[in-house]
C-alpha cells in the first residue's frame, strides 16, 4: 500500500529564527507559515509563534520559534516542505506507519540530491569568489607596500642627495 492510499500525514514542524528588530521575527515566521499553507498538498492546522526574546550576550539580537502543525497529502509534500523551508525539527504525529513505493522514495531522494547539488554549486561559487578576493587583496597590499617602500626610498634618496650636496658644498 502506498502513501497515496494512506490517510493524510500530520506533522509538527518547528522553525527557529534569529534577527532584529524583534517585530521582524514574528512577521517573518507568519510569512513562512502563510507560504507553507499555500503549498500544494499542504494544510496548516495549527500554529503557535513564541514571543521573541533577547539572545544571551547580545544587545539587540532576538530569537523566536514557531510550532506549526501541518497535514500533507503524501510523503513527497512533507519532504518538499523540509527542502524548501528547512525547519529545525520535524515530527510525524500520524499515521503510526507510512509505506511508500520505490517510485515515491526515488522522487524524494532525487529531490534531496538535486538540492545538495545546488548547495554544492553555491559553495563552489563562493569559494571561487573568495579566492579571487584574496588574490586581489594580496595585490592591493603588495601595491601599498611597494608604494610605502617607494616613498621610503625617495626619502632616503633625498637624504642621500642632501648629504651629497652638503659634501659637495663642503668641499668647495
Amino acid at each position: 500500500m502506498s502513501s497515496r492510499e494512506n490517510k493524510e500525514i500530520e506533522s509538527l514542524l518547528i522553525f527557529e529564527i534569529i534577527g532584529r528588530p524583534k517585530e521582524y521575527l514574528t512577521e517573518s515566521l507568519n510569512s513562512i507559515i502563510e507560504a507553507i499553507n499555500k503549498e500544494e498538498g499542504v494544510k496548516v492546522i495549527n500554529k503557535e509563534i513564541k514571543e521573541p526574546v533577547l539572545m544571551k550576550n547580545e544587545k539587540d539580537f532576538y530569537t523566536s520559534f514557531a510550532e506549526v502543525e501541518v497535514k500533507t497529502k503524501e510523503v513527497m509534500h512533507l519532504a518538499m516542505l523540509m527542502f524548501k523551508y528547512m525547519p529545525a525539527h520535524v515530527e510525524i504525529i500520524s499515521p503510526e506507519s507510512i509505506s511508500s513505493s520505490n517510485n515515491e522514495l526515488s522522487e524524494i531522494f532525487s529531490e534531496l540530491v538535486r538540492k545538495l547539488h545546488a548547495y554544492d554549486e553555491v559553495a563552489r561559487v563562493i569559494q571561487a569568489e573568495k579566492n579571487i578576493l584574496e588574490t586581489k587583496l594580496k595585490e592591493l597590499i603588495g601595491k601599498q607596500r611597494n608604494k610605502e617602500n617607494t616613498e621610503d626610498n625617495l626619502k632616503k634618496e633625498k637624504k642621500n642627495l642632501n648629504f651629497r650636496q652638503m659634501l659637495v658644498l663642503h668641499f668647495y
